[in-house]
């Protein structure tokens, strides 16, 4: 357990910072890997399949995981504030809610598969082979916010390296069954699904195994479960912070699903293409995604202690470190990037390779404003404001859709290369607008004058 409350908020967030990293790292090779594997083996038609779930899959995997990650900041306000009750209390109703959920979802999810498919204009060749494969994910989807349950319970109480292990575990088990069912048995698209979810499973145990015996302290008896159901403001506080979360990163994600519903409709080679820009695009923005997550627990955590001025601190260090990435990734999209999407999809298709790059290097020029999105967002939801990032994704959602209907028409795939800077320029103002003139903000400047 690491204490955020107290030391060198720099370092603090770089420890906590580069496990998350390295773990997501682990996690995109498995996904570049999977790719590639299902190209090589099964063809482009079958990674077309998978591709055209992609939108679909990151709006179920990311409600889930905001979901979680909004019971975790819960967490780690009590365990900022030492309160070794109200953390266990937290964690029993992350059972509690995390299961309920996912057990509605998951019935309404697969009863309506196909529907869903349509909607998003899934080629009528592609629909088996992405109904077989999506609907294993969506059965696994119990096991899946578990898996990211443990996760985010061990880094609200400042743990990132134990969920970075079972990370690694669960990636090699991943791509050893991949190679093992694809390639040895030369079963179909499925079946990757189904190495997934084995893989997820097996990290699930081993990680509350892990919990049990190395941090008992965590575990919650009877009691916990029973104080938690009969208190109703933290049942609320636990479940509008956990939606709160989770509806940010849908209505992101539910805004690439409409993009998808127009890509899906300019053919294999521009799904394809698409496909391999997002996998690397994922890539380029993880350090921004690790970053937000850790300011999501520091803040959380310096609030529950009371230490408001840490929190300016922390989020001004994080930008300025997010931004010396997006000056890297800049140089990569403008120099190695064909080779990059070669890597990937392992195709010589050179309408792929062209569409992908372009897409990378239009939209990497404005990744300084994502950084600023990212941080914002998670570091408002850990201060406990549910409204601000709520209002900048649904500018996402609601600026996708009028692209789709305004732009894609006239531009085709170029409308959709450019939708997401130019949203992102629009969906920034109210959270500057918040950090500006936001009561939560007011108090930290008045704190620092006072220091």
């Amino acid at each position: 357990m690491k204490d955020m409350t107290r030391g060198n908020p720099t370092r603090l967030i770089l420890q906590f910072a580069i496990p998350l990293l390295i773990g997501q790292l682990f996690q995109l090779l498995y996904s570049l890997t999977d790719t590639r594997i299902v190209g090589s083996f099964l063809g482009e038609q079958a990674l077309a399949a998978v591709g055209a779930t992609n939108s679909l899959n990151s709006l179920m995997i990311g409600f889930l995981m905001g979901l979680t990650n909004g019971f975790a900041i819960v967490t780690a306000r009590y365990f900022g504030g030492q309160d070794q009750k109200g953390v266990k209390k937290a964690i029993a109703g992350t059972v509690v809610l995390s299961a309920g959920t996912v057990l509605v979802l998951t019935v309404v999810t697969v009863a309506f598969l196909k529907p869903l498919l349509l909607l998003l204009n899934t080629p009528d060749t592609l629909l088996e082979q992405a109904s077989s494969y999506f609907r294993i994910i969506l059965l696994g989807m119990l096991i899946t916010v578990f898996y990211n349950a443990c996760a985010a319970t061990l880094r609200a109480v400042g743990d990132s390296i134990t969920p970075l292990i079972f990370l690694v575990i669960s990636t090699i088990l991943n791509v050893g069954l991949d190679l093992l069912l694809i390639c040895g048995f030369h079963m179909g698209v499925a079946s990757a699904a189904v190495a997934t979810v084995f893989a997820q499973a097996i990290s699930v145990v081993l990680c509350l195994l892990f919990i049990r015996f190395r941090y008992p302290q965590l575990v919650p008896g009877r009691d916990d479960f029973m104080r938690f159901r009969h208190d109703h403001h933290v049942i609320q506080w636990m479940y509008s912070t956990g939606l709160s979360m989770g509806f940010m990163l849908s209505l992101v994600n539910m805004g690439s699903v409409v993009l998808q519903s127009a890509i899906n409709t300019f053919g294999a080679n521009i799904i394809v293409a698409h496909t391999a820009a997002r996998k690397l695009t994922e890539l380029f923005m993880m350090p921004f995604s690790v970053l937000a997550s850790t300011m999501a627990t520091y803040c959380s955590q310096n609030l529950g202690a009371g230490q408001f001025s840490r929190i300016r601190t922390g989020i001004w260090r994080a930008l300025l470190l997010s931004w010396c990435w997006c000056g890297i990734v800049i140089v990569i999209t403008n120099t190695i990037v064909p080779t990059l999407v070669y890597l990937v999809t392992g195709t010589h298709t050179e309408e792929i390779i062209q569409t992908a790059s372009l897409y990378l290097r239009i939209n990497s020029v404005l990744y300084f404003v994502t950084v600023v999105i990212s941080v914002l967002r998670n570091s408002l939801q850990g201060m406990g404001d549910m409204v601000t990032p709520l209002i900048s994704s649904t500018i996402e959602l609601v600026g996708k859709v009028l692209i789709v209907m305004l732009l894609v028409p006239r531009l085709d795939y170029m409308g959709v290369i450019v939708s997401e800077p130019i949203i992102w320029c629009i969906m920034v103002l109210p959270l500057i607008a918040q950090v500006l003139f936001g009561k939560r903000f007011r108090e930290l400047r008045k704190q620092r004058q006072a220091a």
